[in-house]
């Protein structure tokens, strides 16, 4: 009995290795059998004794000279060894849900990155949380499918950074909350550039959150990984925001020219890595490391051909412009620059983006005589009330706080 206790206990993430999942898409008895020793450290005889077998029936298994082919007793198997029954080619009413899940909940999470892309972040978090709560429930069940996590850890990270975009900064650590839950699975889950992914959007939540330098550690981190080439222009673009806004002038000036570098080589068209978003983030470092005749020479410069690759961007950029003339006295080509950027992130439901007017127009003596500031505050008001009163919380985003996942 102890034995079989304590073996068991593995089985929630026996098979979180990559060989082992492909051992199971086999869908042999003999190898899978095998492949579970191996991933944990047990003899014949221990596993004999998990399965209630005898250990030389075990063996016969495994080499092929017997086959199982009862379905109640695949059943059983399956479940003594954590694995799906269809691994088994055994179907029951949870694995039609497991397999319903897989299907699905891939689509579901290209639909709310589409959502939240097209400025629709509402949307993408109605999308995305029904499905985390159907795979925290499968994997609170004792199912812990490399699949599901996969799939769990893309849903929240993505969930994080839809809620990045609708809630004011106030409550941005919650962002920071879910895109680090994806990050605590993806560490484990083999796959570099999906955990170069995850520390990039996480790094960017805790810059949003206030904590450019624990976000300029997590960007360097998924910089460092460097699995996935096509990750390092929004990685890059993303550090100099970090770099800036921690006050680290000569790591922004550095990041800054390997954006402008890569560009030239790639020209790039990722949504986080473009001619127009390179450009916003240069103007706004220059601004944050105090170079504003440096800042006010490149907004004087012809923008690029291209447009925003988001209307988010669209309304990023018209502020960040915005405070550029603003530091340079031209106020009312500012103050209207800022209105249109209310107007705008009123539409697309961007609290923060309107908390930068606010910022902008308070720290601004002559921004003062127009009304900027104040239909900054009346559109945040609005945003606000349309918020869930518990939104932000830990109880609104995150009603299982038992869950270890």
């Amino acid at each position: 009995m102890t034995v079989a206790t304590s073996a068991a206990r593995p089985a929630t993430r026996t098979w979180l290795p990559p060989v082992p999942v492909r051992v199971l898409a086999t869908r042999d008895l003999g190898d899978i059998l095998l492949a579970y020793r191996q991933a944990n450290q047990m003899t014949q005889q221990q596993l004999a004794d998990l399965l209630g077998y005898d250990r030389t029936y075990i063996s016969m298994i495994e080499c092929g000279r017997r086959a199982i082919a009862d379905r109640g007793t695949l059943t059983r198997l399956a479940r003594k060894l954590g694995i799906p029954p269809h691994v088994l080619g055994v179907a029951d009413p949870a694995d039609a849900d497991y397999t319903s899940m897989l299907q699905f909940g891939a689509s579901a999470i290209r639909l709310a990155e589409v959502a939240r892309h097209s400025g629709r972040a509402a949307e993408a978090v109605s999308e995305l949380w029904p499905l985390i709560v159907r795979l925290e429930a499968r994997i609170a069940s004792g199912h812990r499918e490399r699949e599901v996590l996969l799939l769990l850890t893309q849903a929240r990270v993505s969930f994080g950074v839809a809620l990045g975009h609708l809630l004011p900064e106030e409550r941005l650590a919650t962002a920071a909350h879910w895109t680090g839950k994806a990050l605590r699975l993806a560490q484990h889950l083999g796959d570099p550039p999906l955990h170069a992914y995850v520390l990039r959007m996480h790094g960017n939540e805790l810059r949003k959150a206030r904590h450019p330098a624990a976000a300029t550690i997590r960007l360097q981190q998924a910089l460092g990984i460097g699995a996935n080439p096509e990750g390092e222009g929004p990685g890059l673009v993303l550090l100099a925001r970090a770099a800036a806004e921690a006050g680290r002038a000569d790591l922004f000036d550095d990041v800054a020219s390997r954006c402008l570098r890569l560009l030239d080589e790639t020209q790039g068209d990722d949504t986080l890595f473009n001619a127009f978003t390179v450009r916003e983030v240069r103007l706004r470092g220059l601004l944050a490391t105090g170079r504003i005749a440096a800042a006010t020479a490149l907004a004087a410069q012809t923008p690029e051909a291209a447009g925003p690759p988001t209307p988010q961007w669209r309304v990023i950029e018209r502020i960040t412009t915005a405070n550029v003339l603003a530091s340079v006295g031209d106020t009312a080509m500012a103050a209207g620059m800022l209105s249109v950027a209310v107007s705008e992130a009123e539409a697309l439901r961007l609290p923060h983006q309107v908390q930068r007017v606010i910022h902008i127009s308070r720290h601004s003596h002559a921004l003062t005589r127009h009304t900027v500031g104040d239909q900054a505050r009346i559109v945040l008001s609005r945003l606000r009330a349309e918020l869930p009163a518990n939104a932000g919380t830990p109880e609104y985003v995150d009603p299982d706080r038992r869950s270890s996942a």
